[in-house]
């Protein structure tokens, strides 16, 4: 295990969750606001979890490639890179996304007071691209019905896949997520019988036993998403939650999977949505759409803290002349508090879906 803590990466799941994914606004004052969140971040989440000793409050922030160089003076992990479009028979598509916050509790409102206090230190800093709010549903099954994250790693297991270590040794405990946001067409799927979705899915649907290799499509999900690398598994882990709103008829999964490598995860997707062979791709993309798709890096706690002294000079996040030099080290001074996540207007800004 590396050295350093990580973030916590490989916490249970838990039955809420908010996911923000934000860009950030041009201005180095706005990224040394970013920084400083960073550096206050553990102790933000002792102060909401207080509140509430069993409520397992924790957070996880992540930075994607583009952001990368006007936040941190520090050279980027080797993998990160862009969400790269994938283009199938069905298409995984890259949207905007600087910025991860996955909150989660066993409670909504421990995880709501924890995203309006982050808000609160970036306000005016950040545009909201995506905000999902999950759920669990009874005994962790997605919205289709299906158990979801049967096979995740646990123990040692899961801190062997998700947290990097002398690989990439300025950066060991960090590790990177990919998340994407699926729409179910429930109606449409909700028609399939039970069987035939036991087959897309290749597990049973009251028992999630996996389904016998002599019966199992090589199209099944789980036959597509198992990455075998010299004789042995390589794991992710998943910690998807379900969503939905009426109003919208938008219901669906969150999935944010966690990675020692990216690769492993981008494999999975090219499996889904090229397929393998190509052609054989998941068949379960017929009915669940990705509308989102990001790649973040997350460092590790020990990084995080140390976050604040990281400035790049004003000339490398866009300041310029004397006002440039002051902005780079300015932190917007304390916002008025809310009543909510104080989020509302920034998301008309930015909306991708």
């Amino acid at each position: 295990m590396p050295a350093e803590t990580s973030q916590p990466v490989t916490a249970p799941l838990t039955s809420a969750a908010i996911f923000l994914v934000v860009t950030l606004k041009p201005g180095a004052q706005h990224a040394a606001a970013v920084r400083a969140l960073c550096a206050d971040l553990a102790a933000l989440v002792r102060g909401v979890g207080f509140r509430a000793p069993n409520g397992q409050l924790s957070c996880v922030v992540g930075f994607g490639s583009d952001v990368w160089e006007r936040i941190f003076a520090a050279p980027r992990p080797k993998e990160l890179h862009p969400f790269r479009d994938i283009n199938g028979v069905h298409r995984a598509a890259a949207t905007p996304g600087d910025m991860l916050l996955h909150i989660r509790a066993e409670r909504m409102d421990l995880c709501f007071e924890l995203a309006t206090q982050i808000m609160l230190r970036i306000d005016g800093a950040v545009s909201v691209a995506d905000e999902t709010h999950g759920f669990g549903y009874f005994d962790q099954r997605d919205v289709l019905g299906f158990v979801d994250g049967t096979e995740n790693p646990v123990g040692q297991s899961a801190m062997d896949a998700t947290i990097i270590g002398q690989e990439d040794a300025a950066f060991a405990g960090g590790s990177y997520v990919i998340v994407q946001k699926y729409l179910h067409d429930l109606k449409r799927w909700n028609a399939v019988p039970v069987e035939e979705q036991e087959r897309i899915v290749g597990r049973t649907k009251l028992s999630d036993i996996e389904l016998d290799e002599t019966v199992k499509p090589t199209s099944a999900h789980n036959a597509l998403t198992s990455i075998v690398e010299d004789g042995r598994d390589v794991e992710i882990l998943r910690h998807n939650m379900p969503f939905g709103e009426f109003g919208k008829g938008e219901f669906g999964t969150y999935f944010i999977g966690y990675a020692r490598s990216p690769g492993t995860i981008e494999q999975m997707l090219r499996n889904m949505f090229v397929g393998k062979p190509p052609g054989n791709y998941d068949r379960l993309l017929d009915f669940s759409r990705a509308v989102t798709g990001t790649l973040f890096f997350v460092p590790s706690a020990a990084w995080l803290e140390n976050a604040a002294a990281q400035a790049r000079p004003a000339s490398a996040v866009g300041g310029s002349g004397a006002a440039g030099d002051t902005a780079a080290e300015s932190v917007p001074g304390a916002a008025v508090s809310y009543g909510s996540l104080g989020i509302g207007s920034l998301q008309q800004e930015a909306k991708h879906e």
